[in-house]
């Protein structure tokens, strides 16, 4: 048995593997569920109970996903060095982000001109190893202060919108006020 192999965590890889198969579940209902397209899964006047539970269950895969990318940091930075760990959190952040935009994207389109993008959880992801890069390299204090205004004032954030199409109003939808943009 190799080295590798040997020094898994057993809990982590049967976490990830089984929110990986509730997302399946999620993407299956998608494209081979007749009305998925016709109404929401989540609007109790016209689901049923199970099609209302896969599309539920769904709404834990991103955050954990996102948990379990920051323990795979932290398990990753015990054996690197912080400028090793934050090389290594640019190049996965990045290729995160291309895979999401170019590869992902094609899946949702069917289209090779991409005639428009879904920025969703793989590029959220990506983007969070960027940030993650640089944030390792602050006091362990600071990394906690920015932990808890992110956590805590999230939802302070809800009232604020930016309106129209531009630079700013596309950069506050990126960050917390989902929307379509021409």
């Amino acid at each position: 048995m190799s080295t590798i192999l040997k020094n898994r965590i057993t809990s982590i890889d049967f976490l990830r593997g089984t929110i990986m198969i509730i997302m399946a579940l999620d993407h299956v209902r998608d494209y081979l569920y007749s009305g998925s397209f016709l109404y929401d899964p989540l609007d109790l006047t016209k689901t049923s109970g199970i099609l209302f539970f896969t599309r539920w269950i769904t709404h834990f895969c991103a955050p954990i996903f996102m948990l379990l990318a920051g323990t795979s940091a932290y398990i990753i930075g015990q054996r690197k060095t912080k400028t090793e760990l934050s090389i290594f959190l640019v190049k996965r952040g990045l290729w995160l982000v291309f895979l999401e935009l170019i590869v992902v994207n094609l899946g949702w389109n069917f289209n090779i001109t991409f005639p428009m993008f879904f920025f969703i959880t793989i590029w959220a992801l990506g983007i969070s190893m960027l940030i993650l890069a640089a944030i390792i390299h602050l006091p362990i204090k600071a990394i906690l202060v920015v932990s808890i205004l992110i956590i805590a004032g999230h939802n302070l954030l809800d009232g604020i919108h930016v309106e129209g199409n531009s630079l700013p109003a596309f950069g506050w939808s990126l960050l917390h006020d989902q929307r379509f943009f021409t």
